[in-house]
């Protein structure tokens, strides 16, 4: 809203989302994070933030641009060092249209390119080779896991992208969330936006009635070994699927919430997939 304010109420929407991008490379705690998408740096959960504001009829919204319907000044709201920062991203970059913002971001964050439909039009063969080395590239066949607990969607979403993940197996008994963005369809939504495939299995979860009480590991170790001793036993043919999908993908990762491996059942399904004959690969937890 500041950044609005600044720019007389109303930014183009490709602007304003590498504004707020060079605003927050500038916060020592980035207030949004982004991933490489068609056009460059974007915040997927800047756009939710911005949809419900739009929602209330706090901003109005074209095809095009974002306008702001409010008279307060968010600006005076704002910490001394965010005004300082605001006031450094007007000056340097707010002269810029979209086209020079894109291209200023895909030069100096090449990495955020990397998915661009307009980085072929705006950089020269000796700039795009710098986005095109930027990009993850990895043959080594390797069983991911990964947990979305205490992190954003585009962190996440960028760990897959910088390990190269090929496809993501949500593990999930029950696909949802209150966590924005992790809920079945729209995580498989974002997924492919980004190239990244998704698939689910809900039988090698586990209920959420058996997830209560839990506070301590010993509590989680209980509940992993009834786990292990009933459903892991029950399910080799979903594990088999998931072992035949890291041999076509090469890269594929397990998906659920806990960020602590050894709070998530996820751990003992990728020992389960590696005990499976011929498997020959690394399991890695990111």
């Amino acid at each position: 809203m500041a950044l609005l304010q600044l720019f007389e109420g109303q930014i183009d929407k490709i602007s304003l989302q590498k504004l707020l991008f060079l605003f927050t490379k500038y916060q020592t705690k980035p207030a949004y994070d982004f991933v490489p998408y068609k056009f460059g740096c974007y915040s997927y959960s800047a756009n939710a933030d911005l949809t419900t504001m739009v929602k209330k009829g706090i901003l109005s919204e074209t095809a095009s641009y974002f306008t702001s319907n409010e008279t307060t000044n968010y600006f005076n709201t704002l910490k001394a060092d965010d005004k300082k920062l605001i006031l450094y991203v007007k000056d340097q970059y707010g002269k810029m249209n979209a086209n020079a913002l894109m291209k200023h971001t895909y030069l100096n964050f090449p990495y955020w390119a990397i998915n661009s439909i307009k980085v072929q039009e705006i950089l020269n063969p000796e700039q795009l080779k710098k986005v095109n080395d930027s990009r993850p590239k990895n043959e080594k066949t390797i069983l991911f896991t990964i947990g979305y607990e205490g992190i954003s969607l585009e962190e996440y979403l960028n760990r897959l992208l910088k390990n190269d993940v090929k496809i993501l197996v949500d593990v999930r008994s029950n696909p949802l969330s209150m966590k924005y963005g992790f809920s079945k369809s729209q995580l498989q939504r974002y997924c492919e936006s980004l190239g990244i495939g998704y698939v689910h299995y809900p039988e090698v979860g586990i209920q959420s009635e058996q997830r209560q009480e839990l506070n301590t590991q010993a509590d989680y170790d209980k509940l992993f070994a009834v786990y292990c001793e009933n459903n892991l036993i029950k399910t080799i043919p979903s594990q088999e699927k998931i072992l035949n999908l890291l041999k076509e993908h090469k890269r594929i990762a397990l998906t659920c919430f806990e960020a602590n491996i050894c709070q998530c059942h996820r751990k003992y399904l990728a020992e389960a997939i590696q005990n499976l004959p011929n498997f020959n690969y690394e399991v890695k937890h990111i």
